[in-house]
């Protein structure tokens, strides 16, 4: 335990030179040319620390990131565990220029570095000292995402056929508070609800149209009455628009709505009322688009046998690691859908995910190395 600490400390600068170098590759998700370059520098940075894969898959993103899966064998018999990464970020080109990569005593920051940069580094130098102290450890079946940010349209079934084919999956997304990891996470639904009214000219004739606008403020308390937060399900209405002038009663209005669930249940009730809104008007007709972006990532008995096994693991360490269930999602969600075991939230200790005042911390990325290191051992 103390041989592996002590390697980890001792290439602390290593490590936080190459997180630089990460993190300083600005990978957005709707940048094509940049994901390409990134995970071209992801895979040779691999590759020059734990060697050739045994196993190369491509599945091409199209406009987004490509999904990778590759297998670092290990020395330990037995199956696989997975292992999921995404290398996109949130923050677009010239971010970087706002927000630099820094170490300031215990504190990172840069655009990724929380979500989820950190993470990839921790689980490649946690291979590389047990490589290099001739420790063995279990082969690693390592997915990298690049379109995770958008909701993963392209790698979700790679992440299915992978989770279906190994029975545990650790997650790199960033730690809950206090480096807690994620047994549970919401499922989201991500709708839209269009509607469309008759136009006329509300000054010459205000009761000849059917405004769209009025029967979109009417559907939003019904939206968010759909909430019961006793059962973990919110709804939001986050984003409307409608209409075209101020003399023209509104022929079309439409709003966006984020609904999170904890009970894979309450995804038919949510379904239900989407089915039955009431515009109060029957001139004014509505069309849902959208879908369940995430299903939910439930604690089952696996997943907390898991947990168990590692906060066991982590008190080797002197860390006292604690769980929780979050109300965002992951690609966690659909290997937890495909039947795996899955621990998620191993990456980055810090806080500030997808805002300015994202930032991880040194010791923590020190500490998360030895912790991925010592769970792939056993």
């Amino acid at each position: 335990m103390k041989q592996l600490t002590d390697w980890i400390a001792a290439h602390r600068e290593e490590m936080l030179t190459e997180l630089r170098a990460y993190v300083e590759l600005e990978t957005p998700s709707d940048d094509r040319a940049s994901l390409e370059r990134g995970l071209e520098f992801v895979e040779a940075w691999i590759t020059r620390h734990l060697g050739e894969p045994s196993a190369r898959t491509l599945t091409s993103g199209g406009e987004q990131g490509d999904t990778v899966v590759l297998d670092l064998p290990g020395e330990l018999p037995g199956e696989p565990v997975a292992v999921l990464a995404h290398y996109d970020t949130v923050w677009p080109l010239g971010t970087l220029a706002e927000i630099p990569f820094s170490v300031d005593g215990d504190v990172l920051r840069g655009p990724g570095v929380f979500d989820m940069k950190s993470g990839l580094l921790q689980l490649v130098w946690g291979l590389k000292a047990l490589r290099e102290l001739g420790i063995p450890y279990r082969t690693v079946r390592l997915l990298l995402n690049g379109d995770e940010e958008i909701g993963s349209p392209v790698a979700r079934t790679v992440i299915q056929d992978v989770a279906r084919s190994v029975p545990e999956v650790l997650v790199l997304e960033a730690s809950g508070p206090g480096g807690a990891v994620k047994t549970a996470r919401k499922g989201v639904g991500l709708f839209q609800v269009h509607l469309t009214g008759v136009e006329a000219h509300a000054g010459l004739d205000p009761t000849a149209g059917a405004s769209a606008i009025l029967a979109l403020a009417r559907i939003v308390p019904q939206l968010h009455a759909a909430t019961d937060l006793s059962v973990g399900t919110s709804v939001n209405v986050g984003v409307v628009t409608g209409g075209t002038r101020p003399n023209v009663t509104p022929g079309k209005a439409w709003a966006s709505i984020d609904v999170r669930v904890a009970d894979p249940a309450e995804e038919q009730r949510i379904d239900e009322v989407l089915r039955n809104l009431d515009t109060g008007d029957e001139r004014v007709t509505y069309e849902v688009t959208g879908r369940w972006n995430r299903p939910v990532m439930v604690r089952t008995a696996s997943t907390a046998e898991l947990f168990s096994r590692a906060r066991e693991v982590a008190a080797e360490l002197g860390i006292d690691l604690q769980e929780i269930a979050v109300g965002g999602a992951s690609d966690g969600n659909f290997a937890s859908a495909a039947g795996a075991a899955v621990l998620d939230g191993l990456g980055a200790v810090g806080a500030g995910a997808h805002a300015r005042s994202e930032h991880a911390t040194v010791s923590g990325l020190l500490e998360r190395t030895a912790l991925l290191a010592l769970l792939l051992t056993r």
